[in-house]
């Protein structure tokens, strides 16, 4: 892709503007690439529904996006209950917010998704937060517990984290 091209060609530049990579075929891929088997928004409007006038519901789109006269609509609100019998509250956006949010995700991500650490999950394509608690597990949960049994005390700078060498943490089971 262009832009990730670009970007590690010039790390040092910033980009001003993606405004001019934003056209017609930009919010076609954007629309192929946005989930149609989900709820309507606020409008009611479903996926099917917008295709039936897809191409000018795009160039509508694309030029309110362009000319900053874009405004996502309001988010519909649903409650899905949960085991504990509290619920969870669901915003669902409108199709067409939907396919304006892919089309900004499929600017931004090339540039900034390189910049991330391999440890950092949140919002990442292909990450979920069950990955990172798995990560967190295997990997650096065995760490401060070797730590804390003052195994490879290198670990965090030589720092002695036994309850007995700690009077604050007396009542911790080592």
């Amino acid at each position: 892709m262009v832009l990730l091209g670009a970007h590690r060609q010039h790390p040092d530049r910033v980009f001003t503007s993606l405004n001019h990579y934003l056209d017609l075929d930009w919010l076609y891929q954007a629309y192929e690439l946005t989930r149609k088997d989900g709820a309507p928004g606020i409008d009611g409007v479903t996926a099917k529904e917008y295709e039936r006038e897809l191409r000018s519901n795009l160039e509508s789109l694309l030029e309110r996006m362009k000319s900053g006269t874009y405004r996502a609509s309001a988010v519909r609100r649903t409650y899905i209950p949960k085991d504990d019998g509290t619920q969870r509250p669901l915003g669902i956006p409108t199709f067409e917010d939907k396919v304006a949010q892919r089309a900004v995700v499929m600017l931004l991500e090339p540039i900034y998704e390189q910049d991330f650490r391999d440890c950092s999950y949140g919002f990442r394509p292909e990450r979920s937060a069950h990955q990172a608690l798995e990560r967190l597990r295997d990997d650096i949960m065995p760490i401060f517990n070797s730590a804390w049994t003052g195994e490879p005390a290198w670990l965090l700078g030589n720092a002695d984290f036994r309850a007995e060498s700690a009077p604050e943490f007396e009542n911790v089971v080592p």
